[in-house]
């Protein structure tokens, strides 16, 4: 991190820390910035974007069933990010079977524990406000029986921490985030200000509160996993979208110079308005793909229910469609489970899947026997950044 790359009004926030080195301490988010005329236009096709997208979501029956493999979607992509090659397939089918003989794959684990903070971020059960104590909890889910979890999962660094490649010293590190008692004040005041009233955009104060999470850097390991979290849950408590629909990880997956450069731009020269333009088209653009996924899922399962009733089936194989659309691998014990019937009933009904050719069985010998929805995943997992088309979840040998 070079004190050259700050400009003079930037460099009265660093600070001298080890080994000769300098940390930007981020100033308290503003209440007002004066936004580019391509910023303002931006906002507008930000807001335009989550206003089709919410009305979409209002106009479904059931949204649940879009609500579940997008957050699966999302916490494959955000963990992606950190590096992580677990599958959406890889996820369903952990889900829905045995854990495997000598223990769970590590990225399977982290991807899964993203979907459960998720879950009780977006809980309306939950009772903890927007809040630091908020910010632990998500951090020890996250965190908590996967790599980093050495880390202190739920507990604020108490140590300099710095952003390089792995293994190198601090002097080689393209960002440092400020000390630890610098980091306690300036994540004070963000919580103050996310509660503040002040006359930015709503989506504006989005973009800032993600940029100063990621500066303040809180924790030893998994910032940039609670950062992007705090995105989705920000948006349904702000209110700014009513279901949990829109997500930004697969914009910053593919962008990802544009995503870093944004932010080191707002720290070394104060250049908001760049990072700003470049969330709120992130915005825009997954607003987007969110609307055309969820009709193309919506039209994948009006055909399912079509194969289904041209074959005379009753309502039972149709609920396990919908199960299908929450986590598309099933076992004939799961099936059990959906529907409230004995192992054969269910095991009937998995059948008829299987014949209409919504499911297909994953593979010999796996004990036990899970089913796939390929159509389902496949649309799932189009155009995910490093993905490619899948016909079957990777092969896992699992427990009797």
């Amino acid at each position: 991190m070079r004190y050259e790359s700050y400009t003079p009004e930037q460099q009265r926030h660093l600070v001298s820390v080890e080994g000769g080195q300098w940390a930007f301490v981020p100033p308290p988010p503003p209440d007002y910035l004066d936004l580019s005329i391509e910023a303002v236009l931006e906002l507008s096709g930000a807001d335009r974007a989550i206003g089709a997208l919410d009305g979409f979501g209002s106009w479904m029956p059931n949204p649940y069933l879009l609500i579940q493999p997008f957050l699966r979607r999302e916490a494959v992509l955000s963990s992606r990010i950190e590096g992580t090659q677990a599958s959406l397939s890889d996820l369903a089918l952990f889900e829905a079977s045995a854990p495997p003989k000598g223990g769970l794959p590590a990225d399977v684990v982290e991807v899964a524990n993203y979907v459960q903070a998720l879950d009780f971020a977006l809980s309306p059960t939950r009772e903890l406000p927007i809040s630091l104590r908020l910010f632990q909890r998500l951090h020890e889910i996250l965190m908590t029986g996967v790599r980093g979890e050495d880390q202190r999962p739920g507990e604020f660094r108490e140590i300099q921490n710095y952003i390089g490649r792995q293994g190198t010293p601090i002097q080689q590190a393209s960002y440092i985030p400020p000390p630890p008692r610098e980091m306690r004040r300036a994540l004070e005041a963000l919580e103050v200000w996310t509660h503040r009233p002040t006359a930015l955009p709503p989506l504006v104060k989005l973009a800032i509160t993600h940029y100063q999470f990621e500066a303040i850097h809180p924790f030893r390991d998994g910032n940039g996993r609670v950062g992007r979290l705090l995105i989705a849950l920000l948006l349904v408590e702000r209110k700014l979208i009513s279901q949990p629909l829109l997500y930004l990880s697969a914009f910053f997956g593919a962008h990802r110079d544009d995503y870093y450069g944004g932010l080191a731009g707002v720290s070394e020269t104060g250049d908001w308005d760049r990072w700003i333009r470049f969330f709120l088209r992130g915005v825009a653009e997954q607003a987007g793909d969110a609307i055309e996924r969820a009709r193309r899922l919506v039209a994948l399962r009006n055909d399912f229910h079509g194969r289904l009733q041209a074959a005379r089936a009753s309502s039972l194989p149709l609920k396990l469609v919908d199960q299908l659309f929450i986590s598309p691998v099933i076992t004939v014990t799961q099936a059990q489970g959906v529907l409230g019937v004995t192992y054969r009933a269910a095991a009937m009904n998995v059948q008829k899947l299987v014949d209409a050719g919504i499911v297909r069985e994953l593979g010999v010998g796996q004990r036990p026997r899970p089913y796939y929805a390929r159509d389902i995943l496949n649309l799932l997992q189009a155009e995910l950044p490093g993905a490619e088309r899948t016909d079957a979840p990777r092969q896992v040998t699992l427990d009797l």
